[in-house]
């Protein structure tokens, strides 16, 4: 196999195409927490959960941008981090 720049981009070292993978515990974590944000709307309670939520999506692009299986896993743990940056200082 080439070694190309869409190859690269888009296919694992096993030459696998790999756009999506099953989540892993920072994204489950991030999911979970965020939707219980939505059932404890006010409070330390929810305080935490946000805290939580923001840590672990932190933690999934953190991991992504650095040990992403390709350059399309890697961009787009760098455009959550960047997403996340920008949010929050709005």
């Amino acid at each position: 196999m080439e070694n190309t720049l869409i190859d690269k981009t888009f296919r694992d070292s096993n030459g696998n195409i790999v756009l999506g993978q099953m989540p892993n515990p920072p994204l489950i974590l991030w999911i979970v927490a965020s939707l219980l944000t939505l059932v404890f709307t006010t409070g330390k309670i929810n305080t935490m959960l946000d805290f939580l939520a923001n840590g672990s999506l932190f933690t999934w692009a953190w991991m992504e941008l650095f040990q992403g299986v390709n350059y399309f896993r890697r961009a787009l743990g760098l455009a959550v981090l960047i997403g996340m940056i920008a949010y929050k200082i709005q």
